[in-house]
């Protein structure tokens, strides 16, 4: 599974982005992170999208032209060090997408 991790000029989401590869290798998953920007985004570019808080006044516009699963990350998503709660977050994102769910887990 490929989650895109979107900001603004992409350097927060960097940050996150390593962050969630980490915590998802600890937890055996085989997902590939990446980060990128706003501009950046098409409709076959990942399977969640997560969305920097910065940027959450845009998620209604993003969701009408994207078809994954899209998850504004909390204001605190820099304090999440080690990456387990947006690991978490995704997980969540993943499990009401029944076309996600498989092998998840």
């Amino acid at each position: 599974m490929k989650i895109l991790v979107i900001c603004a000029a992409g350097a927060s989401s960097t940050f996150v982005a390593q962050r969630l590869r980490s915590a998802a290798q600890a937890a055996g998953l085989d997902w590939e992170t990446a980060a990128g920007t706003v501009q950046g985004v098409t409709p076959s570019i990942a399977d969640v999208i997560l969305v920097g808080p910065h940027l959450a006044e845009r998620a209604e516009e993003l969701r009408e032209v994207l078809p994954m699963p899209l998850v504004i990350l909390p204001d605190d998503v820099f304090t999440d060090r080690d990456g387990r709660r947006t690991l978490a977050l995704v997980r969540a994102a993943v499990a009401d997408d029944p076309a996600l769910s498989e092998g998840t887990s």
